[in-house]
């Protein structure tokens, strides 16, 4: 198998110009929305992660790890629209990374309240931050039925991408957890 194609993919994604990608969006409404998640390596990996990790659930938490995410988000967008600030924040939002880096990469099968509580923790700090990035918008509801999608989107794609790999390639979730991890602490150490 060559491997130097996924690896120069995954040296572009940690690239550090790609870390700060939350300016330049337009803040016009639902498309700006749907960027904000895909474009910010931050955003991007928590929401690949979450799918990743509801995937190694087992019942309910599979769609409710999800679930719990989004509509903890959107409440947190609302929040932020409103003018609410969460300490600490930024430092949330890549502690999420690492932490659901991490818990990808161990196959971390909480019980499903706790599990659910540290989908709300970080689903929280996450929406806040869009909420906050764009105040003035022309269209607030747009934006958060963008970046709603697009949050859902990224579950959906890295629940089917560990729920349907050959079995023979299940440890590239773990890997991919590992490299989600690594990245939430280089976004730390920045």
């Amino acid at each position: 198998m060559n491997l130097r194609k996924p690896l120069l993919a995954i040296g572009l994604l940690l690239s550090p110009a790609l870390a700060f990608a939350h300016p330049g969006h337009d803040h016009t409404g639902a498309l700006s929305g749907f960027a904000h998640p895909i474009f910010g390596l931050d955003h991007l990996l928590a929401m690949l992660a979450v799918g990743l990790w509801a995937a190694q659930q087992q019942g309910t938490a599979r769609w409710a790890l999800p679930l719990t995410f989004v509509v903890t988000m959107l409440f947190g967008g609302l929040a932020g629209f409103a003018g609410f600030e969460m300490p600490l924040m930024e430092t949330g939002i890549a502690g999420s990374v690492l932490a659901l880096g991490l818990l990808v990469a161990l196959a971390v099968r909480p019980p499903l309240a706790i599990a659910a509580a540290l989908t709300v923790l970080f689903a929280a700090s996450h929406g806040v931050a869009h909420g906050l990035e764009l105040p003035e918008l022309s269209s607030p509801w747009g934006y958060a039925v963008g970046f709603v999608a697009a949050t859902a989107a990224l579950h959906a794609a890295g629940y089917a991408l560990a729920r349907f790999l050959p079995q023979a390639a299940a440890p590239l979730v773990r890997i991919a957890g590992a490299a989600s991890a690594f990245t939430g602490a280089w976004l730390l150490a920045s």
